[in-house]
C-alpha cells in the first residue's frame, strides 16, 4: 500500500503545475526505479539552452516555442540572452534592454506559461560569457597583468614609447573592449641569461614624457615591462545592456553587487524568483586571462609570506586569446636554479589565483543564491579555477561535452591513446565535475550538451546520442542541449541561428527528437536515483602543471603536462572498475579508516599518483597514514620529488625526500609503474589490473576502447551497469563475468532505454554471459529484488528479443526484387516540392550526379516488392546504411523506426511467402541543401565557410533477409 501511494504521488505530481523549486528528491525502491524509466518525471528530461537572440523576443513567439519544445520531450529550458547572430535579419523587430521592464516582462510570461504546462527554468547570470554589463562601474571591471618582454640591442642608447609597449602588448581577446587603459606598473633590464632576481636593473627612472630612454650595456639583455589592463575585455555575445566590461570575479563585494542588481531589479517587478526558477546558471567562466585585482599583491603577501611583484615579469609567458599561451619560450633563458625558483613562485601565483576566485566569486555566488531560495548550477571552471573542488558547493555542477571540437575528432570513429581528445564526446574537465559531484554525495551532474559551432546542420540524432552517452560514462546524469534558438516563425530560412546544434522545428529530424529525449530521461531517471561506484582514486599532477606551464583554458587546453591522465581512469572503466578524480586538497581534508581514504560518502582503497612530481608534505602525510594502514598507492612514471611553493621550498623538499622514504619501505603498498612504451594504456592497465590484482567490480573478457562502462548502487542497494559501444558503425562481442556479491539474491535484467522496456537476463552458474553490443547501442544491466514477470534470455541470442538477433553466424534468406527496381517519392519542405523518381540499385545521395539528389533535404520514401519462399520465411530485415532515420512498412503495416545504430527490423508477424511489398520512409539531415544557400548568413557562417563536406544520404542498403 505503501508503494502505491508513492506510485500515485509521483503519477500525480506529473500533471501537476511546476513551481521553480524541485520537489524533494526521495529514495525508491527498484519497482519504483523501472516505473519511473518507463515515464520518467519531468526533472529527468533533458533541458535546452535557449537563446534569446538579441533579446528581440516576443510573448506570443515565446509560449509558442514553450510549447514545442514541450511537445518533443523537453524537461526545462535556461533563459540565454545573447546577442543577435551576425548577419540575420532582424525583421524589424525591437531589441529589449537586459533588467528593462520589458525584458522583464518576457520573463514573466516565460515563467508563468513553463509553470501552466509543467516545465523548469533556470535562468542565466547576465548574459553571454563571463558576464559583465555596459554600465558597471569602472573599478569592478575585469583587469589583467601582462608581461612585455623583447630583446634589445647591445652597447647602444635605445629609446621607446610607453605606447609603442602598450600596443604591443594589448591583450588578445575575443570582443575587444574600447574602455581598456594600460598602466605600467614595473619596468627593467634583466641580462640573457638571468641567475636571479638580483640581475634585474630597474628602468622607472629612465621614462620621460611617456619615453623611455636607456643605455643598453655591452652584451645580451632584454627588456621586461609589467603592464595592468583595467576593463580590458568585453563580454563575449552579450545581448543589449549584459554586453560591455567584464565583471571583476575576484571582488566579492562587486560580485555581490552585481547578483543583487540583476535580481532585486527582477524581483522588484515580479516577486521573488525563487518561485519561478530552479537554478541561477554560470556559464564557463572563460574570464580571457584575467589574473589581478586591486588587493592581489596584498593577499598574495599574507597567504605566501613574501612579495611577488619582483617575480612577476618572469614568471609570466606571453599569451594570446582567453590567457591561453602563445610561447613557453619568453625573455631571458634563466640558470637552472632561478628557473626553479620562477616556477615556485608560478605556482604561488595560481594558487592564490584560485583561492580568490573560489573565496570571492563561488562562495560569494553560492552564498547568495541560497539567500534567494534558488539552487545553483555552474559550469566552475575555465582558467585560473581548481577545476575539482570549485564544483563542490554547487547544486547542479556543470561539464560539456560536444560533437567536435576545433581538432574534428570523430566521435563513434576513432578512440585511440595517441591522443585524448581523439572521439571522445565528454571533454577532459567532466571527470573532474563528476567526481566532485561524488565526494559530496550529488546525484545531478548536468552537462552542455552536444556543444556545436562546427556540425550544426550535419549533426544527427545518432550523433548526439552517442555523444551524450559518452557524457555519461564520464559521470554526468542530466543533458541541457546546446540548443534552442528563439527565431519566429517568419524569419527566413533556417532562422535566427547563434550557435548549437540545429534543435529547430525547422529541422528534418524535428518529429523524431523526443525518441532522443525521452532516451536521454530514461538514463537519468536512473543515474540520478543511484551513485556511481568508485574505489580507486586518482591523483592528476595540476599542480605541477600549475608550477611549469600555469594554469590552462578548461575544458580544451593548449597544451597538457601528463597528457595521457584522462586514459588511466578510461582504462579502468573500460577494464570493469571504477575511479575519481582527487585533489591535493580533498586529500588534506579526507580521513583514513580501514585502509579506505574516505571523503564525503566515497571510500577508495587504491590511489594513482599520476606522474607527480610535487607535492606537499600534508599531502604525503596521509598518504603514509593510508599505506600504513594497508591502502596501494600506484606511483605511474616517477615518485613524488619535491614540494610544491617558494617559500622555505629547500626545507620543504627534505620533509617530501624523507616521506617518500619512508613510504619505499611498504614496497607491497607504495608501487612505481613504468609508462608503457608503446603509448596503449588500456592494454598497459589490463596487465597492471591482473597483476597486482586491482579492483574491478565486473570481468570483461575483451577490453575494448569503444565499450565503456560505469556501475551505479541504487538506496535499496540494487546495482546496475551502463554499458555503451561507442562506435558507430561497428558491434563489440564480449563475455562479462558479474561476482556473487552482486548477483546473489537477485534478478538480472537488461533495460532498454530506446524502448523503456527490460528483459530478464540469464547468466550461467559463474555470473557469465555472452554480450553483443551493436553499433552506437547502450543498455543497462541490473540486479535487483524486483520480481520477474518474464522468462530469461541469454543475450548471445540477442540481447533485446525485440530488437536484435546473433550476427555472428546469421542466416541469409533470398529474396527476388531487394536489390531493385526501388520507386522514390520524394519531399522538400524547405522548397515544399514533391516529385518521384525510380533507382534500378540503391544509392547514396551524395555521390549521385544528379544535383537534385545531391542537395536534397527532406523525406524519402522507397518502395518495392521482394518474393520469399513459403519454406524459408524470413524473420530480420537488416536495411543496411541508412542516412538517416528511416521507418519501415512490410505489406502495408508498420514495423518500426530506428533512429541510431543497425537498422534491423523483426518483420516475422508480417512478412508472407510469396510476394511482398516494403516501404521505407527515410528522413535525411539539411546540411547538403545548406550548401546551396550561398546568399544565406546562416549557411555561409557553418557551412560554406567551413568548407563542410557532404553527407551521406538516403537508403544505401544493401537490404537483406535472415532467419
Amino acid at each position: 500500500m505503501k508503494s502505491s501511494r508513492i506510485l500515485l504521488i509521483s503519477a500525480l505530481l506529473l500533471v501537476l503545475p511546476l513551481a521553480g523549486k524541485l520537489p524533494a528528491q526521495t529514495k525508491l525502491s527498484s519497482r519504483q526505479l523501472y516505473s519511473q524509466f518507463q515515464n520518467p518525471d519531468t526533472r529527468y528530461r533533458p533541458f535546452v539552452r535557449w537563446w534569446w537572440n538579441g533579446d528581440r523576443v516576443k510573448a506570443e513567439e515565446l509560449v509558442r516555442e514553450l510549447h514545442i519544445m514541450k511537445d518533443a520531450g523537453i524537461g526545462g529550458v535556461e533563459i540565454n540572452p545573447i546577442s543577435f547572430p551576425s548577419g540575420a535579419d532582424t525583421l524589424d523587430t525591437k531589441p529589449l534592454k537586459w533588467l528593462s521592464d520589458e525584458w522583464i516582462d518576457m520573463l514573466k510570461v516565460v515563467f508563468d506559461e513553463a509553470e501552466r504546462i509543467g516545465m523548469y527554468c533556470d535562468l542565466i547570470i547576465g548574459s553571454g560569457w563571463p558576464f559583465g554589463a555596459e554600465d558597471l562601474p569602472r573599478n569592478e571591471r575585469a583587469e589583467v597583468l601582462l608581461t612585455y618582454a623583447r630583446e634589445v640591442p647591445s652597447g647602444e642608447r635605445f629609446e621607446m614609447s610607453l605606447f609603442n609597449i602598450f600596443k604591443e602588448i594589448d591583450p588578445g581577446v575575443t570582443i575587444v573592449n574600447p574602455r581598456r587603459t594600460p598602466e605600467l606598473v614595473s619596468i627593467c633590464l634583466a641580462p640573457d641569461p638571468m641567475n636571479g632576481l638580483e640581475d634585474a636593473i630597474d628602468l622607472s627612472g629612465k621614462i620621460e614624457d611617456g619615453v623611455l630612454t636607456v643605455d643598453i650595456p655591452e652584451g645580451k639583455w632584454q627588456i621586461y615591462a609589467m603592464v595592468k589592463f583595467e576593463s580590458f575585455a568585453s563580454v563575449i555575445n552579450g545581448a543589449p545592456g549584459a554586453a560591455g566590461s567584464i565583471l571583476n570575479h575576484m571582488d566579492a563585494a562587486a560580485v555581490r553587487r552585481y547578483l543583487d542588481h540583476m535580481v532585486d531589479t527582477i524581483e522588484a517587478r515580479i516577486g521573488p524568483l525563487s518561485g519561478y526558477v530552479r537554478a541561477f546558471f554560470v556559464d564557463s567562466m572563460e574570464l580571457e586571462g584575467n589574473n589581478w585585482t586591486s588587493d592581489f599583491a596584498e593577499v598574495f603577501k599574507a597567504r605566501r609570506g613574501y612579495d611577488v611583484l619582483p617575480w612577476l615579469p618572469f614568471t609570466m609567458f606571453e599569451v594570446g586569446r582567453l590567457g591561453d599561451v602563445k610561447s613557453f619560450e619568453y625573455g631571458s633563458k634563466k640558470s637552472k636554479k632561478f628557473q626553479e625558483e620562477v616556477d615556485r613562485v608560478r605556482f604561488d601565483f595560481e594558487l592564490t589565483k584560485a583561492e580568490l576566485l573560489q573565496d570571492r566569486f563561488h562562495k560569494t555566488f553560492i552564498d547568495w543564491s541560497k539567500g534567494k531560495g534558488v539552487k545553483t548550477r555552474a559550469q566552475a571552471y575555465g582558467r585560473g579555477f581548481f577545476p575539482l573542488e570549485s564544483s563542490l558547493g554547487l547544486d547542479f555542477p556543470e561539464g560539456e561535452s560536444w560533437t567536435t571540437n576545433w581538432l574534428r575528432h570523430r566521435i563513434g570513429e576513432e578512440m585511440g591513446d595517441e591522443d585524448y581528445r581523439r572521439g571522445r564526446g565528454y571533454t577532459m574537465i567532466n571527470k573532474y565535475v563528476s567526481s566532485a559531484a561524488h565526494l559530496v554525495g550529488n546525484r545531478v551532474v548536468s552537462a552542455e550538451e552536444m556543444t556545436n559551432t562546427y556540425k550544426v546542420f550535419t549533426t544527427s540524432l545518432e550523433f548526439l546520442k552517442v555523444g551524450s552517452d559518452m557524457s555519461a560514462i564520464s559521470g554526468v546524469t542530466h543533458s541541457v542541449w546546446h540548443g534552442f534558438n528563439y527565431s519566429p516563425l517568419e524569419a527566413k530560412f533556417p532562422g535566427w541561428v547563434q550557435y548549437g546544434t540545429f534543435h529547430n522545428e525547422r529541422n528534418t529530424w524535428w518529429p523524431y527528437v523526443k525518441n532522443l529525449n525521452d532516451y536521454r530521461a530514461r538514463i537519468a531517471s536512473q543515474l540520478q536515483n543511484a551513485d556511481m561506484y568508485t574505489d580507486i582514486a586518482i591523483l592528476p599532477a595540476n599542480y605541477d602543471m600549475w608550477t611549469t606551464m600555469g594554469v590552462q583554458t578548461e575544458p580544451f587546453p593548449v597544451k597538457l603536462n601528463v597528457p595521457y591522465t584522462s586514459l588511466i581512469w578510461e582504462a579502468i572503466h573500460k577494464t570493469g572498475g571504477g575511479a575519481d578524480y582527487v585533489s591535493e586538497i580533498i586529500l588534506r581534508d579526507a580521513t583514513v579508516k580501514n585502509g579506505k581514504l574516505c571523503y564525503g560518502p566515497k571510500e577508495y582503497g587504491t590511489l594513482f599518483l599520476v606522474e607527480i612530481t610535487g607535492t606537499t608534505p600534508e599531502t604525503l602525510a596521509k598518504i603514509e597514514e593510508f599505506v600504513r594502514q594497508g591502502g596501494r598507492v600506484f606511483c605511474v612514471g616517477k615518485y613524488p620529488e619535491k614540494s610544491l611553493g617558494f617559500k622555505d621550498y629547500e626545507s620543504r623538499d627534505r620533509s617530501i625526500t624523507e616521506a617518500v622514504n619512508r613510504l619505499k619501505a611498504y614496497p607491497d603498498n607504495f608501487i612505481l609503474l613504468e609508462n608503457p612504451e608503446d603509448g596503449k594504456y588500456l592494454e598497459w592497465y589490463e596487465d597492471v589490473m591482473v597483476k597486482y590484482s586491482l579492483p574491478h567490480s565486473i570481468s570483461i573478457s575483451d577490453p575494448d576502447r569503444y565499450l565503456l562502462q560505469d556501475r551505479y548502487v541504487t538506496d535499496d542497494k540494487s546495482d546496475f551497469f551502463l554499458v555503451m559501444n561507442a562506435h558507430l558503425t561497428e558491434a563489440r562481442e564480449t563475455d562479462i563475468t558479474f561476482p556473487k556479491n552482486i548477483t546473489s539474491g537477485k534478478h538480472a535484467w537488461i533495460y532498454d532505454p530506446a524502448r523503456g522496456t527490460r528483459t530478464a537476463l540469464k547468466l550461467d552458474p559463474s555470473g557469465k554471459a555472452h554480450f553483443r553490443f551493436g553499433p552506437a547501442e547502450t543498455y543497462l544491466i541490473f540486479f535487483n529484488k524486483d520480481g520477474r514477470s518474464v522468462r530469461p534470455v541469454s543475450p548471445s541470442k540477442g540481447l533485446i528479443p525485440d530488437r536484435l538477433f546473433n550476427r555472428t553466424s546469421p542466416v541469409p534468406v533470398l529474396a527476388e526484387g531487394l536489390e531493385g527496381p526501388w520507386d522514390l517519392t520524394l519531399h522538400h519542405p524547405q522548397l515544399d516540392s514533391t516529385w518521384t523518381a525510380r533507382l534500378d540499385t540503391l544509392q547514396d545521395f551524395k555521390d549521385m550526379k544528379d544535383s537534385s539528389f545531391v542537395n536534397f533535404m527532406g523525406t524519402v520514401v522507397y518502395k518495392g516488392t521482394f518474393s520469399v519462399d513459403g519454406k524459408n520465411l524470413p524473420k530480420f530485415i537488416d536495411l543496411g546504411k541508412v542516412a538517416d532515420i528511416c521507418e519501415l512498412k512490410i505489406n502495408g503495416k508498420d514495423a518500426g523506426t530506428e533512429w541510431f545504430g543497425e537498422r534491423i527490423y523483426d518483420i516475422s508477424p508480417y512478412v508472407k511467402a510469396g510476394n511482398n511489398t516494403i516501404e521505407v520512409k527515410v528522413t535525411t539531415l539539411m546540411g547538403n541543401y545548406m550548401q546551396t544557400l550561398k546568399d544565406n548568413a546562416a549557411s555561409q557562417r557553418f557551412v560554406l565557410r567551413r568548407n563542410q563536406p557532404y553527407v551521406s544520404a538516403g537508403l544505401i542498403g544493401p537490404v537483406k533477409l535472415y532467419r
